[in-house]
């Protein structure tokens, strides 16, 4: 149930977007580079590294949306490539306990073959899916597993800049 009289009481984190248009709109253009420019990480990858920081901060919404589009893009949460292990565990501890990261931390993921620029993209990815697990939850935002595919699609299909166009459209 949503915590704002003005959103509907079944609201989807698009009702937030079209209520507040001046707030959003940055905020889904820094979505798109960090989630959709140029990266060493698929995207699918990047929507799996979204899914598993809102599942360590126990945010069922952009879990269930961000795995839905993950899967979407080939990505399987029970299925994770090896090599994305310890991105998966540099940011679980980034979100835990982000004072400490280590150097053993950053080389792990360096050991298994990503560059610095993969890891700036996870470090990224992690901060932005911190800050919306923030957003949803403090909102009141829920939703039901045909709400996560329904939304995982459009994801697929239209990225965050199809979503900021549709907010955009009123």
């Amino acid at each position: 149930m949503a915590y704002l009289p003005s959103l509907p009481e079944n609201a989807v984190l698009l009702d937030i977007f079209r209520r507040y248009p001046e707030t959003s709109a940055p905020l889904l253009s820094l979505h798109e580079v960090v989630m959709r420019g140029a990266s060493p990480l698929t995207v699918g990858e990047r929507e799996l590294i979204a899914a598993y920081v809102s599942g360590v901060n126990a945010c069922g919404y952009c879990h269930g949306i961000h795995s839905a589009t993950a899967e979407a893009f080939g990505i399987s949460a029970g299925e994770v490539d090896v090599r994305m292990r310890p991105v998966l565990a540099y940011v679980e501890k980034l979100t835990r306990t982000p004072a400490a990261i280590t150097r053993v931390d950053v080389d792990a993921v360096y050991a298994a073959g990503w560059s610095e620029q993969a890891l700036h993209d996870a470090i990224m990815v992690c901060a932005v899916f911190n800050f919306m697990n923030r957003v949803v939850d403090g909102h009141g935002i829920a939703a039901t597993p045909d709400t996560y595919a329904e939304s995982g699609q459009r994801l697929h299909d239209i990225g965050y800049a199809g979503l900021l166009r549709l907010i955009q459209q009123g």
